[in-house]
C-alpha cells in the first residue's frame, strides 16, 4: 500500500490513489491490432493496481474498467484521421510538410490535455511528448525508446526538451540500458535516467513448443516491412532456404515498398493469438533489422516462449542477447549460417530456449511487474510530507 506521507499539490493522500495521466501516441483500437499494443498492456496493468487511478490519453480503443480515457471526440477525430494518413513518423519521411504541421497539433493538443485533466503526476510515452509539457511544476516520468534517439540528432532539440523539464521532478526511462549513457549526457544534471524495461504477457512464458522434426524447419521473422527493419534478411537468407530443408515466414505490415522475394511465406499483420500458434511449432526467430530501437516486444516475447532468437549484432540486441547462451548474434552471412545449422540440432535448440526464458523471467517479468516498477518511481517524484 501507499506510504500515507506522501503529499501532493498540498492535499494529503493517506490512502487516496496517485492520480497518474497516461499519454501515447499510439494505442490498438482492440487486442487484435499491432499498433501500440504494448501500451494497451501497460496501460491495463496499471489500472489493475489498487493504489493508482489513471487517466489515457490515446488515439480511440478499448481500455481496462479502470482506465478512464479523457480525449476529447474532437480529439479522438483528429488521432483518427491521423492513423488514417499513416502516423507522424510516417508523414514525416513521405510528407514533410504536412508531417510538421500534424506534429504543431500534436503538441498542441497534448498540451491542453495535461492542463485539463487534474493529476499528480505525468506520464508521458516518448521524448517528444517531453514538447508539450506545460509550465507548472507537476513531476513527470517520460519513457523513451530506441527511435526517441534520433529526436536527440534534430538541431536544438536538446535544449528545448531541457526547457520544458525545468522547474519539476523527472525520471527518464528507456527501456533498455544501451540508452542510458547518452540520455546521462543529454539530461542527467535536471532529470535521473532510470531504465524500466516493459513486461510481458503471461501467456508467452507458459508456451511449450512442439516441433514436428520430419517437417521443414520453420524460422520465423516479426517486423514492421521498412529497409532498415529487413535489413540483410533476403540477401543472407536465400542460399540457406533454398532447398526447402527451411522455411522463412514473414509477419508484418508493408510499411515501405519492398519486394518480398517467393521464396518467402508473407503472411502480412499477425495477432497475437495467430502468432501464439507458429511460435509453438518454429525452430525461432531471426532478426536481422538495423533499425535504432529500445528493447523489440517481439523478441522479448519469443524468448519468453523459450524460442531461439538469432539477431544481428546491435546494441539494442547485445543488450537482451547473450551470445551462444540466451540466443545468437551475427555480424555476417557465415555466422548467420553457423547459428541455423546448430540450432538445427534439437539437444542445442531447446538448450538455447530455456536459457532465454529463464533470463527474461527474472529479469523482466510480466506487465504488473512492469507497473509495479513504474508506481515506484511515481511515489518517488511525489514530494513528502511537511513533518
Amino acid at each position: 500500500m501507499m506510504d500515507a506521507s506522501i503529499n501532493v499539490s498540498g492535499r494529503q493522500l493517506d490512502d487516496e490513489k496517485i492520480r497518474v495521466l497516461m499519454t501515447s501516441t499510439s494505442y490498438p483500437a482492440n487486442l487484435e491490432d499491432w499498433r501500440g499494443l504494448f501500451i494497451r498492456h501497460l496501460a491495463d496493468a496499471l489500472g489493475r493496481r489498487d493504489d493508482l487511478r489513471v487517466s489515457l490519453w490515446a488515439p480511440p480503443g478499448d481500455v481496462h474498467a479502470s482506465v478512464a480515457r479523457v480525449a476529447t471526440p474532437a480529439e479522438d477525430e483528429w488521432f483518427s484521421s491521423l492513423i488514417r494518413e499513416g502516423g507522424i513518423a510516417h508523414l514525416l519521411r513521405k510528407r514533410r510538410i504536412r508531417g510538421l504541421g500534424r506534429s504543431f497539433a500534436l503538441i498542441r493538443n497534448l498540451r491542453n490535455a495535461m492542463l485539463r485533466v487534474e493529476c499528480d503526476v505525468y506520464h508521458l510515452n516518448w521524448l517528444q511528448s517531453a514538447l508539450a509539457l506545460p509550465r507548472n511544476s507537476r513531476p513527470a516520468l517520460v519513457t523513451v525508446l530506441g527511435t526517441d534517439m534520433h529526436l536527440l540528432r534534430l538541431p536544438l532539440m536538446r535544449a528545448i526538451v531541457r526547457t520544458r523539464l525545468r522547474g519539476r521532478k523527472v525520471v527518464i526511462c528507456p527501456n533498455a540500458e544501451w540508452m542510458t549513457p547518452e540520455l546521462e549526457r543529454s539530461f542527467g544534471d535536471c532529470a535521473r535516467i532510470q531504465a524500466v524495461p516493459f513486461g510481458i504477457d503471461p501467456r508467452w512464458y507458459s508456451l511449450r513448443r512442439s516441433l514436428d522434426r520430419s517437417a521443414p524447419a520453420r524460422w520465423l521473422v516479426v517486423s514492421r516491412l521498412t529497409r532498415d527493419k529487413i535489413g540483410p534478411l533476403f540477401e543472407w537468407c536465400a542460399p540457406m532456404f533454398a532447398d526447402g530443408s527451411r522455411e522463412l515466414h514473414l509477419f508484418g505490415p508493408m510499411q515501405e515498398s519492398i519486394s518480398v522475394p517467393a521464396w518467402v511465406h508473407y503472411h502480412g499483420p499477425a495477432t497475437p493469438d495467430q502468432l501464439h500458434d507458429w511460435f509453438q511449432e518454429a525452430r525461432g526467430l531471426i532478426t536481422l533489422s538495423r533499425h535504432s530501437e529500445g528493447r523489440p516486444q517481439v523478441m522479448l516475447e519469443g524468448m519468453a516462449a523459450g524460442l531461439p532468437i538469432v539477431a544481428l549484432r546491435t546494441p539494442a540486441h547485445e543488450n537482451i542477447l547473450r551470445h551462444t547462451v540466451t540466443g545468437w548474434l551475427v555480424e555476417t552471412q557465415a555466422e548467420l549460417q553457423s547459428a541455423l545449422d546448430t540450432l538445427d540440432n534439437p539437444q542445442e535448440n531447446a538448450r538455447i530456449g530455456d536459457a532465454a526464458r529463464w533470463h527474461i523471467e527474472a529479469e523482466v517479468g510480466t506487465w504488473d511487474d512492469c507497473a509495479r516498477r513504474y508506481t515506484t518511481l511515481y511515489k518517488q517524484l511525489l514530494p513528502a510530507a511537511a513533518t
